[in-house]
């Protein structure tokens, strides 16, 4: 009872303060007189939105033989080796089309450079310790993916990839580039 009698003495100290407003609200209602139109436009909404799902996300290194032919190593240790290539692929689930996702690289200290392809949305932080690049992709066979190249400069230490599909974080990969000994880098293990 105290509780009702609160909530009358508050409302009616609103109108009397003018806290609520006197003017009604104008609101329009869109009704789709084309049945058949408003149902299309429905189910091309849902088509465009479809939610994207994860079937395989892995990390890895990119080793390319003497026909050309990319053989992908899943690991979480880069050799340090100017010419290494290291990277990301995920597999979607039941998805074919055009895909935009946002790749964030954290490495433990800046690089001497930073260089992409070709150009594209591609951002460094500040400090130069963090890149952002946006891309389009076609998922061929649900599959997208990203390669960097290791450079003379490159930091070793721990690293870590983040990739998002319309801002919603899919895949985290910590990784670690590490420093060759002698032995390594001039051929002896060379089986990463």
């Amino acid at each position: 009872m105290r509780i009702w009698t609160a909530i009358v003495v508050l409302t009616s100290s609103w109108l009397v303060s003018g806290l609520v407003a006197s003017q009604p609200i104008n609101a329009k209602v869109a009704i789709a007189t084309d049945k058949t139109a408003s149902s299309r436009s429905i189910s091309q909404a849902s088509n465009t939105k479809k939610p994207i799902a994860i079937d395989k996300a892995e990390f890895g290194i990119a080793r390319v033989d003497a026909r050309g032919k990319v053989n992908f190593i899943p690991t979480f240790r880069v050799p340090l080796q100017e010419g290494s290539k290291y990277g990301w692929r995920i597999q979607l689930k039941d998805y074919q089309g055009e895909v935009t996702w946002r790749e964030v690289l954290r490495l433990p200290k800046p690089p001497e450079t930073w260089a992409t392809d070709d150009g594209e949305n591609f951002s460094v932080s500040a400090d130069g310790t963090e890149s952002v690049m946006r891309r389009k992709t076609i998922a061929n066979d649900g599959v997208i993916q990203n390669y960097w190249t290791i450079a003379a400069g490159d930091p070793p230490g721990k690293h870590k990839i983040q990739v998002y599909i319309d801002d919603r974080l899919i895949a985290t990969f910590d990784f670690e580039v590490f420093p060759m000994d002698r032995k390594e880098s001039s051929g002896r293990n060379r089986s990463l």
